[in-house]
């Protein structure tokens, strides 16, 4: 029998109206997803690879793949960790909206996505104002590092502080699209509504290249996120989910993101060549459809063997790890590459980015993540109590921010 899936955050009020009543029903046990924090690590990990030992040519003073020809397959396709998180992500994200208010999503995504970005941005500023380390400077004005901290700074056409934060500007306006969706209540039906219509404004932004279409609906990312949600769903709703209608929405998306991963690495085998960049499409191939698999496992219950509770630590650090990894390339890659083999060394910049990134959830996201969900969740409720003022108990417990749960998905 399928295991319930843990709900991401408590439940302290009744599930929406707008869920009928067999879908108010279903799985709402205490399994953590543990495979995903695994997955999780897996895609942070793919990441790191890439940039160490495939892409920085800056740092290493020649090509990476040239250094580590053994390996140089797998890691250029290492670049495809970010799409496996969105993945996570469409799957995650869906699971921690239903039910719950716009505020309350709010209030979890904000405090999970910001303590460790906040502290990300300052180590950035201070390591390119204070030191003599040039490596991924972003070179920007002191305005533009301010204007990072909100993480809006896509909008506004400035470069990020980080290289790999532009995924988290994907990665919000995903969720002000499913803030937006759950306005009109999620439900099972509406969920494949959603999907189908986000699938077909992805294809038409991308055969139009219309500017504001692509903006919105991010053809180029919106399969992964799209099949994340429809993996979620099955996982969910089994053989309720509508038989293979949620499968449709996973072969839609799959289908997609062979041709938008084809298109990513392919600009960069342009830009280099293949021997330089040894990444051919049968291999991307291969990946997507290996990532792909790995979803489904979860999505089928097939990895719910994997339980070992000291693998959510390897969750909980990913985030700082996806944050901060280039930082620490930045330092210690220029500062031994003439005085230390380069898989030593490589391996050595792993070794550190983990554990710092483990001291930097022990000691600033969690911390970090509690206080600002207690304050931001007095601040709803607050701004709550004077519609729900005579309600009674209901109201009071209405009130109350869940705690969000680790599963829930940034890179």
């Amino acid at each position: 029998m399928r295991q319930p899936v843990r709900q991401p955050m408590r439940q302290s009020a009744p599930v929406s109206a707008a869920v009928s009543a067999p879908q108010a029903a279903a799985p709402a046990g205490s399994r953590r997803l543990v495979e995903l924090d695994v997955l999780r690590f897996v895609a942070a990990f793919a990441v790191m690879a890439f940039h160490f030992m495939a892409a920085s040519r800056s740092l290493w003073d020649e090509f990476p793949t040239k250094l580590f020809e053994p390996v140089a397959r797998l890691t250029t396709l290492g670049i495809l960790g970010v799409e496996l998180f969105f993945l996570i992500s469409g799957f995650v994200i869906l699971m921690s909206v239903w039910g719950h208010t716009v505020g309350e999503f709010a209030v979890s995504r904000v405090s999970r996505l910001y303590p460790a970005y906040w502290f990300s941005v300052l180590v950035i500023f201070i390591m390119y104002r204070f030191s003599g380390v040039g490596g991924f400077d972003p070179k920007l004005s002191d305005g533009e590092y301010l204007l990072n901290l909100t993480m809006f700074q896509g909008a506004f056409g400035v470069g990020h502080a980080g290289g790999v934060f532009w995924s988290l500007w994907v990665e919000l306006r995903f969720y002000v699209l499913v803030a937006l969706f759950s306005l009109v209540g999620i439900t099972l039906r509406r969920c494949l509504v959603f999907l189908a219509a986000w699938t077909g404004l992805a294809l038409l932004a991308e055969f139009t290249q219309n500017e504001t279409l692509v903006f919105v609906f991010m053809p180029r990312q919106a399969p992964y996120f799209i099949a994340g949600m429809a993996f979620f769903l099955i996982h969910r709703f089994g053989a309720r989910s509508g038989a293979l209608v949620p499968w449709l929405m996973v072969a839609a998306g799959y289908g997609m993101s062979l041709y938008a991963a084809m298109e990513r690495v392919g600009e960069r085998v342009r830009l280099v060549g293949i021997a330089r960049y040894p990444a051919p499409p049968e291999a991307v191939v291969v990946a997507i459809t290996l990532v792909y698999l790995l979803m489904a496992a979860v999505a089928l219950g097939w990895l719910r063997w994997v339980r070992w509770r000291r693998l959510v630590a390897l969750g909980a650090l990913t985030y700082p790890l996806y944050l901060l990894h280039q930082t620490v390339s930045a330092v210690l890659i220029p500062a031994y590459r003439d005085v230390v083999d380069p898989w030593p060394l490589a391996g050595i910049t792993m070794a550190v980015s983990i554990v710092l990134a483990y001291l930097i959830y022990r000691l600033v996201d969690k911390p970090g993540q509690r206080w600002l969900r207690a304050r931001l969740g007095a601040l709803l409720g607050r701004s709550r109590r004077p519609r729900q003022r005579g309600r009674g108990p209901a109201s009071r417990t209405a009130t109350t921010i869940p705690v969000q749960s680790p599963e829930a998905s940034v890179p």
